[in-house]
């Protein structure tokens, strides 16, 4: 009797520490799969976040891609500009040249055109003197030629000599007059040439004036 009860209560024991350690390893086995679980869990936590990450590199990526291509854009623009800018500088120095030069012809031409407007005075007036100067010789040729009639018809060509220097100085108011007449007729064309002259150079300044105003 007494080694049955001291067997079961061996065996008691035993049960009890199988139970325990049943026990033990089912807390074991929960604690394992709670470990498992959080593990799984942050594992898939970090999937999340490398594909999150993966995500963000690929919109880095697209991004540093479009900047990449603003910046080639805006080199492009630069380079565009600095060209503009060197041809607006050259515009704008031959503008500058242009007036400079359009200030130089329109000194150049109101002087010439004030010398012409002199110089067409001047032969107005010479015109009128040789005009009068004219008229009074024709007058002392018509004077002298009523004269030498009335001499060949009074005297009955008996005076030679008078009538050698009658004719002598007819001769000579006959060249003055003509040489006048030549000196008259080249002013008048002369005059004329600086006319036509003035003419060309308006139309020119015109022209000029135009083609800046388009440059």
């Amino acid at each position: 009797m007494a080694i049955s009860s001291s067997f079961k209560e061996r065996l008691e024991q035993m049960e009890e520490t199988r139970n325990q350690r049943l026990s033990l390893l089912q807390a074991e086995k929960e604690l394992q799969l709670n470990k498992s679980q959080t593990l799984a869990s942050k594992l898939s936590g970090i999937r999340y976040i490398e594909q999150r990450c993966l995500k963000l590199e690929q919109k880095v990526t697209s991004q540093q891609f479009i900047i990449s291509s603003i910046k080639s854009q805006l080199d492009h623009l630069d380079s565009v500009y600095t060209d503009q800018i060197q041809q607006f500088r050259v515009l704008k120095s031959e503008v500058e040249d242009l007036e400079v030069l359009d200030k130089e012809k329109d000194t150049y031409f109101a002087m010439k055109a004030h010398d012409i407007d002199e110089f067409r005075v001047q032969a107005e007036i010479f015109a009128v003197e040789c005009q009068k100067r004219v008229e009074e010789l024709r007058n002392c040729v018509n004077e002298l030629n009523s004269r030498f009639i009335q001499l060949q018809h009074s005297a009955g060509c008996s005076n030679n000599s008078d009538l050698a220097a009658a004719e002598m100085r007819k001769s000579e108011l006959q060249a003055m007059k003509e040489k006048l007449d030549r000196r008259l007729a080249s002013n008048y064309e002369t005059r004329a040439q600086l006319q036509k002259q003035l003419k060309s150079m308006l139309i020119s300044q015109k022209e000029l004036r135009k083609s800046s105003n388009v440059v």
